[in-house]
């Protein structure tokens, strides 16, 4: 009896501590082939306040974080190292001026695929905890949500050829 009631409860922790961070309306854009960079949109949710501290994917050799600001005239990007998530808030990352840059692709994304990452968050305790989830490929021409050209965003480089992939 003691031993399902132990297993009972570690199931029940599992499910609380799975849902402890959602990753909501994930989504990327479908790439021309030989473009080697995709950017990754997501809603986050953390029940504890946090830090989203960083990303990865085994579709590019690099994944960061990553604010933008549209000024003078370009949109541009900056590698941020996290993105606060106030407790119990949902982070739409593009409202908020940022989102998830994946670099260096290992094979085209393709309309309809879905790419798995793995976010990195970090709490005020300094533990920190891995999240997964996939992000469905939209249509290479589909828009760009227009509230992150609006958010302000400091230091950086410019986005360059990821600029023609993004409509105003």
């Amino acid at each position: 009896m003691r031993k399902y009631l132990f297993a009972g409860l570690f199931v029940l922790s599992a499910a609380a501590q799975a849902d402890e961070v959602m990753v909501n309306e994930a989504w990327t854009r479908a790439t021309a082939p030989g473009q080697d960079s995709a950017m990754v949109q997501a809603v986050i949710t953390s029940k504890q306040a946090a830090q989203l501290v960083g990303v990865s994917c085994e579709c590019a050799k690099m994944a960061e974080l990553h604010s933008m600001v549209h000024e003078d005239g370009m949109m541009k990007m900056r590698q941020v190292e996290a993105i606060d998530l106030p407790a119990g808030e949902a982070v739409d990352l593009g409202a908020a001026g940022y989102h998830l840059m994946l670099m260096g692709l290992k094979q085209q994304i393709k309309e309809g695929n879905k790419i798995q990452l793995t976010l990195t968050l970090r709490y005020k305790d300094g533990k920190t905890k891995q999240v997964k989830f996939r992000a469905p490929a939209k249509a290479l021409n589909a828009s760009v949500d227009k509230s992150m050209h609006k958010q302000p965003a400091a230091g950086g480089h410019d986005m360059g050829n990821m600029h023609n992939h993004m409509q105003h």
